[in-house]
Parts: structure tokens; sequence; C-alpha cells
């Protein structure tokens, strides 16, 4: 295991994570993604006008924990981190994405450009610990 994959324990190698997000009164707000280790980064893809994305843009403090498909059951330490909404590298975070996830990954990218269009998502970038 790698120091990057160290630091975000379970979460930098799971193939689902929890990401944690909070409401403007601090409820926290959950879902389940796909996410990869990107150097010292993990990074995950979601559509570009979700609610994760506004709550993001309003607070970036996340917490990411290693979880099933579904997001009910998670295992692992949580990891706190600072996320950034990475719309310059999203590209980048797409292809980590496919190279993690393989020929799914890639069908789920081509899928989401044929609905959404090529900015129809945003790269998250996170790094562990609060800054």
């Amino acid at each position: 295991m790698t120091s990057d994959a160290v630091t975000f324990g379970e979460a930098g190698t799971a193939k689902y994570v929890n990401l944690t997000t909070y409401r403007k009164d601090g409820t926290p707000v959950t879902s389940p993604l796909w996410a990869a280790l990107d150097g010292d980064r993990l990074v995950m893809w979601t559509v570009a006008d979700s609610w994760k994305v506004k709550r993001l843009r309003r607070n970036p403090r996340v917490i990411v924990q290693a979880c099933d498909v579904r997001g009910l059951k998670s295992f692992g330490e949580p990891v706190t981190g600072t996320a950034v909404l990475d719309e310059a590298g999203s590209d980048r975070v797409k292809q980590a994405i496919a190279d993690k996830y393989g020929l799914l990954g890639r069908l789920s990218l081509i899928g989401s450009k044929i609905r959404r269009g090529r900015h129809g998502s945003v790269g998250i970038s996170i790094t562990a610990g609060d800054r």
C-alpha cells in the first residue's frame, strides 16, 4: 500500500466511497461514489449541477469512508478532508476513474458525456486533513 493509500485508508482503495458533505444548517449528507487515488488526492466525479456540488461550493469540508454499493454499510476509518471542485482537472479525474474501474468506468463516462455533454460533470479532488 502506498503512502497515499495509507493517508485515505480503505477509502483510498475501496470500490465505493461515501462522500459526506454538509448543508447550510450543518446536517451531514452522504452519497456513495466511485473514487480513485491521484497522487496525494482522492478524486471523484459527479453531475455538475448536483446538490453535493452546491454544498461543496459553500463548505469544502468533507468526510470520506469506504462503503458498499448503496452507501448503507461503511467500513474502515472515516477520513476528514477538504474538497475542491476541479473543473479544470476534470479530464484527469475522469481518466483516474477510467483507469481504476476499467471498461465499466469508461462506459459510464461515455454515457455521462452523451447525456450531459462535456461539461455536465465535474471532478472533485479531496486532500486529507483539515486545511
